[in-house]
């Protein structure tokens, strides 16, 4: 509903003056804002002015009761505004002629006057804003720099502990590399088969290949061998010789080998003590790592060791073997008994030097065929061997029989050589007895084979070893052996194996003895080696072994 309302003829610019500052009074007394309150009369004015230019036109003014006033201009371009006053516009509304002038240019001032202050608190405003928010943007880049600086230093950490790691892990898969490549060439003490492994376990990944030069070898002169290679073994540092310098760790600097002048190398010496030869690698790439280098200083000096060792053993082991067989008995020509005997060294480990055989005629005729082991390997069991030997045939000259001189044995034994024991069998054979008289102490027991292939194992239990620390008196035992029957005499390696016992050993033996038929047994020598076929099976054993066959025959001349 209309409260009030009013038509005003603008026909002139006073007219358009004259309601245009009405109307500032109108609007201000309702408490219209000054800012909607310009905004209003400045677009009234320019329609006002282009009305009045046109010729004239009329302003409706109606205040309704809602609080809002209502401004419509017709015209050649009609116009109209509605503007919500705070406070109620009073009526009834001022006629055209009620307007003064004067008063409306100094409201007009008073309009612009509170536009600019309008304007110069948002320019304020707005300039407080920018400057917040340049201090806004200040902080953003410094945060931007402290999180590009952190990005930074994390990748840095992350970089360096990458690096960390890797170094760790390849620390690590030298160590194992080491202690598995030590472990293989210490588990050997064949001098050949530590040369054959030195390059498996480097070829390819530490080499591209692999020389080991020993100093006494006269097969390759020194001159055509690498300089680098002599340099080493003269001085006893190992050397680097390739196209640029290696500036590797504990290792000299050489030019380039004018044997391979393209490919560095590394020439290590090998040699617990002195050295013995040089161990000579050409480079898997372009050049030797630092770190891989110190681990193959290391394997080096180890392999100088291991092979160190596998001489000495070499040296021990053929000393004892010598020695061994030195000491073993050629078998006498004895009427009514034929006799053969093996002996075997251990193929591998120093397993020699305690076994052996022997057969002699005693002052009364008759024959004693003995067969020992003594415990403990090496040239200190060979030597004890001998002893043993050589008192076992004191003892049986002055005709004792088999249970005395080894009663007799141990007596000697508990007292020179407390800590060392052996085991022994003694079987007697008198011409023209068909029986053996026998005594054991410690020892396999013998295998009997009759003339017509029957088997027996003498299994009558033996004494105690030689040497152990008690009195004891050996017992002699009769057999019966009947003209053509075979006594075999041996030492536990020909039956004791690491994956089985000794008594399927004996079994065994015992079953090869029945299979030789009445031509093995013509030949006792053929009949030796017969036995021990199907008892190594060409295999690899790692004790020594001896054998010895007694046959009872007609020839009493």
């Amino acid at each position: 509903m209309t409260a009030a309302s009013e038509n005003w003829t603008i026909a002139s610019a006073v007219d358009a003056a004259r309601a245009r500052a009405l109307l500032a009074r109108l609007t201000t007394d309702a408490g219209v804002p000054a800012l909607d309150r310009a905004r209003f009369l400045s677009a009234l004015g320019a329609r006002l002015r282009r009305a009045v230019d046109a010729g004239g036109a009329d302003l409706a003014v109606a205040a309704e009761a809602d609080g809002k006033l209502r401004v419509a201009l017709d015209g050649p371009e009609p116009w109209q505004d509605t503007l919500v006053c705070p406070s109620p516009v009073a009526g009834p509304l001022p006629g055209l002629d009620d307007a003064p002038l004067a008063e409306a240019v100094l409201g007009a001032d008073e309009d612009t006057a509170a536009v600019l202050a309008h304007l110069a608190e948002r320019e304020k405003l707005l300039r407080f804003h920018r400057e917040e928010l340049h201090q806004t943007n200040q902080g953003v880049l410094a945060l931007h720099a402290e999180l590009e600086a952190a990005a930074l230093a994390q990748r840095e950490l992350l970089d360096a502990e990458r690096a960390a790691r890797a170094e760790a892990e390849k620390a690590r898969r030298l160590l194992t590399f080491l202690a598995n490549a030590s472990a293989v060439l210490n588990a050997s003490l064949d001098h050949e088969d530590i040369l054959r492994r030195l390059p498996e376990l480097l070829v390819p990944e530490y080499a591209r290949h692999v020389d080991v030069w020993f100093v006494d070898d006269e097969r390759v002169p020194p001159a055509e061998r690498a300089a680098a290679s002599v340099t080493a073994a003269r001085t006893g540092r190992p050397q680097h010789a390739g196209p640029h310098p290696g500036d590797l760790p504990g290792v000299d600097d050489l030019p380039a080998s004018a044997l391979f002048p393209d490919r560095p190398l590394l020439c290590l010496p090998l040699g617990a003590r002195t050295v013995q030869g040089v161990l000579t690698l050409a480079a898997p790439g372009e050049r030797f790592d630092p770190d891989t280098t110190v681990m193959l200083l290391e394997l080096a000096r180890r392999a100088g060791i291991a092979l160190d060792n596998a001489r000495q053993y070499e040296q021990h082991r053929d000393v004892a073997e010598a020695l061994q067989r030195a000491q073993l008995t050629e078998l006498p020509a004895t009427p009514g008994l034929d006799l053969a005997a093996r002996y075997l060294p251990a193929t591998h480990g120093l397993n020699i030097g305690g076994d052996w055989y022997d057969a002699f005629p005693q002052p009364d005729g008759s024959v004693l065929a003995v067969i020992g082991d003594v415990t403990g390997h090496g040239l200190r069991a060979a030597v004890i061997m001998g002893q043993l030997r050589t008192a076992l045939r004191a003892y049986a000259v002055e005709g004792n029989g088999p249970a005395r001189i080894l009663t007799l044995l141990h007596r000697m034994l508990r007292h020179q050589q407390p800590e060392l024991y052996a085991t022994c069998a003694i079987a007697r054979f008198t011409p023209g007895e068909p029986g053996v008289v026998w005594a054991a102490a410690g020892h396999p027991p013998a295998i009997a084979r009759g003339p017509h292939g029957e088997v027996r194992v003498l299994e009558a239990r033996p004494g105690i070893m030689l040497g152990v620390p008690m009195a004891f008196s050996y017992e002699e035992h009769t057999l019966e052996l009947p003209v053509g029957s075979t006594l075999a005499l041996y030492t536990d390696g020909l039956v004791e194996r690491r994956s089985a016992g000794i008594d399927a050993g004996i079994d065994r033996l015992a079953q090869a003895m029945g299979a030789l038929g009445r031509s093995d047994l013509a030949d006792l020598d053929g009949a030796a080696d017969a036995l021990l076929k199907p008892m190594l099976h060409d295999s690899e054993h790692d004790d020594d072994i001896c054998l010895l066959l007694c046959r009872t025959t007609l020839d009493l001349e």
